[in-house]
C-alpha cells in the first residue's frame, strides 16, 4: 500500500515589531489619538460672544431678545467683542447699525450717555415711505418755503440735503396717517443729536421732507 503524502502544518508565528503592517497600524492609532486631542483642545478654546439676532439701528437699546449667543474660536481677539458669558447690562445701547448675524464689537455698544443719535418722526409722502422699512438707510432732503410766501400756498426754495445716511427704525402703517390724509406716512429716523434742533425747526416751518434711499441700504421686500 502506497503511503499518501501528508501536509505539514505551518507554525503560527507571533507578530514581530519588524512587521510593516503592525507598524502602520500603530502609527494610525497614534495619529488618530493626536488629532482627536487637538480637535478637543481647539473646541475648548471657543468663547461665547453676542451676535445681532436681527437688524439693529444706531441708538437702539439692546436686550436679550435682540441678541444671540455664538461660540467662536477667535483667540486673543475675543476681547474685542461683546461677551456672552454674562447677561447683557441694562444700559447697553448700539452706537452704530448692526447687520443680522454680525458679531457685536465691544466698541459698537455703550451707555445711553454715549449715544449720538435721537429718534425723530418725519411726515413724508406715502409712496416714498412704502419703499422703506426698519433698517433702511436714507438721505434726508428738506425743501423750505420761501419767506413771505402765501400761507397754504407756499413757494419752495428748492430741496437741500440736510442729513446723510441716517437709519430708519420704523415706518408707520395706517395708524400713522395724520390729519386724515392717506398721502402721508410718519417715518421714524435716527438723527444726530446736533442736527435735531435744525430739523425740528424745518418741520415747524412747513418744509417738505423727502427721504431718499442710499444705494445698498436695506429695503423692504417687494410684495
Amino acid at each position: 500500500m502506497t503511503d499518501l503524502p501528508t501536509s505539514t502544518a505551518s507554525r503560527l508565528r507571533s507578530p514581530s515589531w519588524r512587521d510593516s503592517r503592525l507598524l502602520v497600524g500603530v502609527l494610525l492609532v497614534l495619529v488618530s489619538t493626536v488629532l482627536g486631542s487637538v480637535v478637543v483642545a481647539r473646541a475648548d478654546d471657543r468663547v461665547p460672544v453676542y451676535a445681532a439676532k436681527g437688524q439693529v439701528a444706531p441708538g437702539q437699546r439692546l436686550t436679550e431678545a435682540d441678541l444671540v449667543r455664538v461660540d467662536v474660536l477667535i483667540g486673543d481677539g475675543a476681547a474685542a467683542y461683546l461677551p456672552a458669558d454674562r447677561p447683557v447690562a441694562h444700559d447697553t445701547w448700539s452706537l452704530r447699525g448692526l447687520r443680522p448675524g454680525e458679531l457685536i464689537p465691544a466698541a459698537a455698544v455703550g451707555g445711553s450717555d454715549a449715544v449720538g443719535v435721537q429718534q425723530v418722526a418725519l411726515l413724508v409722502d406715502a409712496t416714498s415711505a412704502s419703499a422703506l422699512s426698519a433698517g433702511s438707510v436714507v438721505d434726508v432732503y428738506v425743501n423750505r418755503p420761501e419767506p413771505g410766501t402765501t400761507v397754504g400756498l407756499p413757494t419752495y426754495a428748492g430741496p437741500e440735503r440736510a442729513l446723510e445716511a441716517v437709519s430708519v427704525v420704523r415706518v408707520a402703517g395706517d395708524e400713522g396717517v395724520l390729519g386724515g390724509s392717506a398721502e402721508t406716512r410718519a417715518v421714524h429716523v435716527m438723527v444726530p443729536r446736533e442736527s435735531v434742533r435744525d430739523l425740528v425747526a424745518d418741520v415747524d416751518l412747513g418744509a417738505r421732507i423727502t427721504l431718499v434711499p442710499v444705494p445698498g441700504g436695506v429695503m423692504a421686500a417687494a410684495s
